[in-house]
């Protein structure tokens, strides 16, 4: 009988994290470890994507958490659908094989070509409030979710409410569909480990008490599938990337308004001009996209680079050809990427006065922000809303891979299958899982 293969996603897990989950120790001690290189940039949008389509950012075009069109001078996070990946996935070619898929909570999946799909999807009503909902393939799927485990917890699944509910809920109702469904291949998404360690560090005691959290959910799932799936079941384990102490913080926005580059406007607060603005950045943890007005012009993209050269917390500015280092040179990158230091991480904030920050500033409002905001995971309660203070923030990642500290880990069920695929080299890379997947259904 042919196995099921499952895919877990873990962000944040390092390999020295194991010795404190038992469960996932047992598993990895009966098949295989590695570490794990993620590809720069090293953040869920472009490592899921790597992941699931066997290559880099060059050919599928995710290049951040979010997307800058230019033909309409908008910002777009964390809204898109499947589409915006530019090439198959691993679900369309499995597919081609008569291979059942389900995919469940990986960013990017709405309208993705799995059979069976589950992603939170909010409903936004014009008075600014919204209703908990998933979007589920088929569209009826929610509706038998809900009945059985209730709605899934979106508070707990992102900004100062996280907790392992929201993790719970996906083990849960993942196990609930691969017994009505029975899916040969199931990827399944558990960011818990994001939590405390962006917000304390990955070093910390609550960082700690999150892995034998998610421990515990993963020896649910390890104990439950095979016997709901009444078959032998693959695991692959894999952290997107490794999350590491930052103790620093760069503004770019800030850098480029003082320079004259960034021009704002005015409702309620300051919000950035992207028609008129020479230059701004879409900031995602330890990288930027700075996106230019005029970049054909030499002397402005040269002016734009050499503001942060040399710049504390500034590793290295990729200007155009630069980026080809990194598989980056795709039309939807910035025309300069700005990488952080290890220790160092980039906040979105571009005004220069907190008493001129927007509205959205102050709250868990991830779709508004032209960037990833991590201070979303504290609550002031004098303000009761989100704090001004991205110093806040005790973990990051995002930086290219050049030490052990920043890598993840790969682990599997089945001894053999690194070496089946050429990959016992020290280490796989992200873009290696694809085709990992796929030889076990050979």
């Amino acid at each position: 009988m042919t196995s099921s293969v499952f895919l877990l996603s873990v962000p944040g897990l390092r390999p020295d994290d194991i010795r404190h989950m038992k469960n996932l120790q047992a598993i990895a001690g009966n098949g295989e470890r590695i570490p794990l290189i993620p590809s720069f940039p090293c953040v869920t949008w472009p490592v899921q994507s790597n992941m699931v389509c066997g290559s880099q950012p060059k050919d599928h075009g995710v290049v951040a958490n979010g997307f800058f069109w230019r033909d309409s001078n908008e910002v777009e996070m964390w809204t898109a659908w499947n589409e915006k990946i530019q090439q198959p996935q691993v679900w369309d070619m499995l597919e081609k094989r008569g291979k059942r898929c389900a995919v469940w909570f990986p960013m990017l999946s709405k309208g993705c070509g799995a059979q069976y799909v589950c992603m939170p999807a909010p409903v936004h009503h014009p008075d600014g409030s919204e209703s908990l909902w998933c979007y589920t393939k088929p569209e009826s799927l929610y509706g038998d979710l809900l009945e059985e485990h209730g709605h899934f917890p979106l508070h707990n699944f992102w900004g100062p409410q996280t907790s392992i509910a929201s993790s719970r809920w996906i083990v849960d109702s993942a196990i609930t569909a691969a017994d009505r469904l029975r899916p040969d291949f199931f990827y399944i998404y558990l960011p818990h480990l994001d939590y405390a360690a962006q917000r304390s560090g990955p070093d910390s005691a609550e960082a700690k008490t999150a892995l034998v959290e998610l421990d515990k959910l993963l020896g649910n799932l390890f104990e439950t599938m095979p016997r709901v799936l009444e078959k032998d079941v693959i695991w692959m384990v894999a952290s997107e990337y490794a999350i590491v102490p930052v103790n620093h913080v760069v503004y770019p926005n800030r850098i480029l308004r003082e320079a004259g580059f960034l021009d704002v406007y005015r409702n309620e607060g300051e919000w950035i001009d992207f028609r008129n603005s020479q230059a701004w950045a879409l900031v995602d943890h330890q990288f930027s996209h700075v996106y230019l007005k005029s970049p054909d012009s030499k002397d402005h993209v040269k002016a734009v680079a050499e503001l942060f050269r040399d710049r504390n917390g500034i590793a290295e500015v990729l200007v155009e050809k630069d980026r080809e280092k990194y598989q980056l040179d795709h039309p939807r990158s910035g025309e300069i990427i700005l990488v952080s230091e290890p220790k160092s991480w980039q906040a979105y904030y571009y005004w220069l006065e907190d008493a001129e920050a927007p509205a959205f500033a102050r709250t868990v409002d991830i779709h508004r922000k032209p960037g990833y905001d991590p201070v979303e995971l504290f609550f002031d309660p004098v303000t009761k809303s989100i704090p001004l203070d991205a110093t806040l923030v005790k973990g990051s990642h995002g930086a290219p891979v050049l030490a052990p500290f920043q890598q993840g880990i790969f682990a599997s069920s089945r001894a053999g299958i690194l070496e089946q695929s050429n990959l016992r080299e020290g280490a796989i890379h992200d873009y290696n899982i694809c085709q990992l997947i796929l030889n076990q259904f050979e």
